[in-house]
Formats: structure tokens, sequence, C-alpha cells
């Protein structure tokens, strides 16, 4: 279960990089707004920032 918990987060912070220095401040926001929908359980918010992100890195 920790070792989950590390994982997750490691992988949160390596998705929370890339999108900083591929898309800067947007970036992290978009990216911020996948992990709470996800944490949430809010499936539309976090489909949508998910459909969003994708977009703007396919831009970037």
């Amino acid at each position: 279960m920790v070792l989950f918990q590390a994982l997750c987060a490691l992988t949160e912070l390596t998705l929370s990089l890339v999108a900083q220095a591929r898309l800067g401040v947007i970036g992290l926001v978009v990216l911020t707004a996948v992990f709470i929908g996800i944490r949430a359980r809010h499936n539309q918010l976090a489909v949508g920032a998910v459909v969003l992100f994708v977009f703007l890195m396919s831009q970037a």
C-alpha cells in the first residue's frame, strides 16, 4: 500500500514537471484538475481535463 502511494506521488511529480517544462503554468493547472477529478471521483472533470491536456501536449 505504501509502495503504491509512493509510486503515485512519483508519477504525479514526474508528469507535473513535464507539463511545466512544455506548457508552463497552464499545463500544471490542467494536470492538477486531472488529479483532483480522479481523487474526488468526479469523472466529468477528469475526462475533460485529460482531453484538454492531450490537446495541449499535441500542440506543444
